[in-house]
């Protein structure tokens, strides 16, 4: 007699799949992964909706709308100076970006930072964002689960840089880099 599936096994995997899938489609891009892998030790913060609400302390209604879109994101903030992060990385980075379907879809330069915005679609799963911010110094990646209306970039850039919290673990982030290096810190 042949074995029969029971209903809740069949269920079980049912949901199993699907829990998987929708994992697979909220994934962060490889490039993102192997970055923060290469740079060992740099910044890396993880908002999702709720917590990207959190940083509207003044219930600014346009940041609502701005991250409504948004189900994740991932901040990775790279000292480049300490890390030896070079031109040349930063073209690899993304070309890298490219050969993971993310198309660029804009560039521009905001408070003295360069922002390139990259951004990918593919039927059946969440748009992916990711956008390059690049200084003198630093390098940092939101990598973003959903999308963000490409014009207001640097508002959340900004919004997540001058987060009472989230700003100061940058700073002292940068502050105990420094005196690792014997640089003088105020």
């Amino acid at each position: 007699m042949p074995y029969v599936i029971p209903n809740s096994m069949k269920k079980l995997t049912l949901v199993s799949l699907l829990t998987l899938f929708s994992i697979s489609t909220f994934a962060q891009a490889k490039t993102t992964d192997a970055l923060q892998k290469q740079f060992d030790g740099s910044l890396s913060l993880y908002f999702y909706k709720n917590t990207l609400r959190m940083l509207n302390q003044s219930d600014n209604k346009e940041f609502d709308e701005l991250i409504r879109n948004i189900e994740k994101l991932k901040f990775l903030m790279i000292d480049k100076t300490d890390k030896g992060f070079v031109v040349g990385d930063y073209k690899k980075l993304a070309k890298d970006y490219q050969g993971e379907s993310y198309e660029s879809i804009m560039s521009s330069r905001h408070e003295g930072r360069n922002f390139d915005v990259y951004f990918k679609d593919v039927k059946g799963s969440t748009p992916g964002t990711v956008v390059i911010v690049n200084d003198s110094t630093s390098l940092f990646i939101l990598d973003i689960v959903g999308k963000i209306d490409v014009s207001k970039v640097g508002t959340l850039f900004s919004a997540i840089d001058e987060s009472t919290d989230i700003g100061s673990r940058i700073k002292n982030f940068v502050k105990n880099k420094d005196k690792e290096f014997g640089k003088k810190v105020d």
